[in-house]
């Protein structure tokens, strides 16, 4: 069988453009069957990483303590990071801005009402530039092929990386031993409403250039 027909495309072009951050939709009452998680974890180590070592781990919270502690060192953080961040002066910029913490703020309130959380961890840590390409390099992947395997369940996510200002304390809580990198913080649960919709983006022309810097095609 063909699995590069017009009709597994549109599937999988939809799934591509349709895999938004999920936020305010997420639904904290209803329980995620923990085989999904798993199968979709089986999906997610399929993805590459550097020189095949496979370095990847994910931490799988279910523990309704540990998940409200994680999501007050996330909601800490993101009081911090909402206090000090600048705000854009262009008009639309800035409404925009506005939907977005506003979204971001009702999760920072409720990250730890997610059935689950999920941190991506990599084994090793990472100075120069170069071993940092080769380490998330490893690890993002992985990540990104979980969530939309979660996705494809009818299953909501969110990429956010705020709780690592408190790396430390988010190591001590779950035992993670200080040689694993963790990547981000993954919300998991079903999310309300039928389906997401493609994003507004710029167009990849504005942001491809061809053989060298600033040559369009």
């Amino acid at each position: 069988m063909n699995l590069s027909t017009p009709d597994h495309l549109a599937v999988v072009d939809h799934l591509l453009t349709t895999t938004r951050s999920v936020r305010k939709r997420l639904d904290f009452e209803q329980p995620v069957p923990l085989e999904a998680i798993e199968r979709c974890l089986e999906i997610a180590t399929q993805a590459p990483s550097g020189s095949n070592r496979q370095g990847w781990h994910f931490l799988v919270i279910t523990d309704p303590a540990k998940r409200q502690a994680l999501g007050e060192l996330y909601r800490r953080s993101f009081d911090i990071y909402n206090r000090e961040r600048s705000a854009p002066t262009d008009p639309a910029a800035q409404a925009e801005q506005r939907k977005l913490i506003d979204s971001a703020s009702y999760l920072s309130e409720n990250m730890g009402r997610a059935p689950v959380l999920i941190l991506p961890c990599i084994s090793g840590r990472a100075e120069s530039a170069g071993a940092q390409a080769g380490l998330w390099g490893s690890i993002l992947p992985a990540a990104w092929s979980l969530m939309l395997a979660l996705r494809a369940r009818g299953l909501g996510s969110a990429w956010t990386t705020l709780h690592l200002r408190y790396e430390t304390e988010a190591a001590q809580l779950l035992g993670i031993p200080h040689t694993v990198t963790q990547a981000a913080l993954l919300p998991v649960a079903w999310f309300k409403g039928d389906d997401f919709q493609p994003a507004s983006r710029l167009p990849a022309r504005e942001v491809t250039y061809w053989d060298s810097w600033g040559e369009i095609r």
